[in-house]
């Protein structure tokens, strides 16, 4: 039998290079036409590598009206006129990381240079955005048409230096030259623009009141992404094709990729979307990996949840009102919406009644990322510490629902741990004593692929940590004077066990004391 080839776009961002050399594409192309006739000026926020800028190609080439890239795609039987207009397709991640407002100044000039000379404008002695206001001026003139304008990436160089002194630099670099966006207001057909996050305080957002922000419209949550439904139907093929390399069946293949890379909405009314990068990279390698988290430098990350003290504990169900999504990112009190922006949380639950939302970490692929990012960085434990013997110990043991060995593996572990200057005294601190412990756990038991939950609120109280398995729910307790017997008797006494036992699996609650001079698990007991 003639093995099928299936072309996987991993690393191709351009809709021309896509729909000509034969890669898979998923048709978005019925949301792009919604999206033209939308407003003049639309912003679009969504995660790295999440699609924006192959979006950002497909907006290009169909407003040069490229029709023969569009053939067979849902687009063809919506468009009547495919009028060309001139487009100025602007890539801003070029300009991310620069050191300095002279080397995003220079970066900018480059983006635009291309259009200076294709229009006719002077570079010499202009700024960016005066360069920019000419070129839409010179090419509405030239071609008679109104111009297209696709920004993507509009706050690349602005995130790294987000709680910086160097913002308010790089904050007026970006002012001036998105400022023609407004100015030349009468010569743009349409206007995309897409990032990650919302820099109320750039001419784009203080300045365009026509400006419509459809990050969390129902009608375009899908436009980046690959949906469940897509998957199921336009890639059954790959499903299967994997499923055959890994040795098992179709729906198996089909759960796991699920449990790994879906769980994304993007509105209230979202449908289930997979990050589409780890799902490429999956089908194109026939393996599940963490391919999302592993692209990026976790830098970002751990510095915006240090700025805004911020545990990965505190990121599980977290409930957060509707207008705190609107709230600039530069004044941001909180950093959920940064978080959910960034891919790192996604929208669980929505009460209209409340207008409020639950955020919830999306999918293995992210649980694991994380903790494997901050382990190192806010415990101190080296992550290949974790991830060598110890680790396969532990995680054999802990699906095959052997707590016990688990714990021994664990406590063993702890123990072994070397002193590390400055940081055990922590656990004296108040902010962590049993709190350091928990955290701890909740770290090492999620990066073995369990689901954890910790300060799981119940009517009667708390409880430490959840740890869900698939035959198996854990309530653990953690205490550092009181003994084990004390935190079994508090669980029976608030009855947490009894919400628990519906949905047919086992529960054992585990009850531990900590040594903390040793480090280790000093006592413990089991109950079922």
């Amino acid at each position: 039998m003639e093995t099928i080839q299936r072309k996987y776009p991993v690393g191709v961002q351009t809709f021309e290079k896509i729909r000509s050399e034969g890669y898979i594409y998923i048709d978005k192309s019925d949301m792009i036409w919604k999206l033209s006739k939308t407003s003049p000026y639309v912003f679009l926020s969504r995660p790295r590598r999440f699609g924006k800028s192959l979006l950002s190609t497909t907006i290009t080439s169909y407003f040069r009206g490229e029709r023969h890239l569009f053939e067979g795609l849902k687009i063809m039987e919506l468009e009547k006129e495919w009028k060309q207009y001139p487009v100025l397709h602007l890539d801003i991640s070029t300009a991310k990381n620069k050191d300095s407002k002279k080397e995003v100044l220079n970066e900018l000039l480059d983006i635009i240079e291309p259009y200076c000379g294709e229009y006719g404008v002077e570079m010499r002695e202009n700024t960016p955005g005066q360069c920019l206001k000419k070129v839409i001026a010179n090419a509405y003139n030239k071609t008679g048409n109104q111009v297209v304008i696709v920004i993507d990436e509009y706050d690349a160089p602005l995130l790294e230096v987000m709680h910086d002194e160097g913002l308010a630099a790089m904050r007026k670099v970006m002012q001036e030259f998105y400022q023609p966006l407004k100015a030349c207001e009468g010569m743009v057909k349409f206007c995309f623009i897409t990032g990650i996050t919302k820099f109320s305080q750039l001419s784009i957002f203080s300045t365009l009141n026509n400006l419509r922000n459809v990050s969390m419209n129902p009608e375009f949550s899908a436009i980046c992404g690959i949906t469940e439904s897509e998957l199921a139907t336009a890639m059954a093929e790959d499903i299967h094709l994997m499923a055959e390399s890994m040795g098992i069946g179709d729906d198996e293949m089909h759960r796991r990729l699920k449990q790994q890379y879906d769980g994304y909405h993007f509105s209230d009314k979202s449908e289930d979307i997979y990050n589409p990068f780890s799902l490429l990279n999956a089908f194109a390698d026939k393996a599940i990996k963490n391919y999302w988290f592993s692209s990026g430098t976790p830098t970002f990350l751990v510095d915006q949840m240090r700025h805004y003290k911020v545990e990965i504990t505190d990121v599980e169900n977290v409930d957060l009102q509707a207008s705190a999504f609107d709230s600039p990112t530069e004044k941001m009190d909180s950093i959920y919406p940064l978080l959910y922006q960034s891919g790192y949380l996604t929208i669980r639950e929505y009460d209209p009644i409340f207008d409020n939302y639950r955020l919830a970490i999306p999918n293995q692929e992210v649980r694991v990322g994380l903790t494997e990012c901050l382990l190192p960085a806010v415990t101190g434990i080296r992550l290949d510490k974790v991830q060598s013997g110890f680790g396969i110990r532990f995680a054999r043991a802990l699906w095959k629902d052997d707590i016990e060995t688990a714990l021994d593996e664990l406590d063993t572990f702890l123990e072994s741990l070397p002193y590390v200057e400055g940081f055990k005294q922590k656990l004296y601190e108040a902010p962590f004593r049993e709190g350091f412990y928990e955290y701890t756990f909740f770290l090492i038991f999620s990066m073995m692929e369990a689901y954890v939950q910790t300060q799981v609120k119940r009517w009667r109280g708390r409880i430490d940590m959840v740890v869900h398995m698939p035959q198996t729910t854990y309530l653990f307790e953690f205490k550092l004077r009181d003994d084990a017997d004390k935190a079994i008797r508090q669980m029976d006494e608030r009855r947490f066990a009894e919400s628990y036992q519906t949905d047919g699996r086992r529960v054992v609650k585990v009850g531990i004391r900590f040594d903390t001079e040793s480090w280790s698990i000093k006592e413990r007991k089991i109950e079922e």
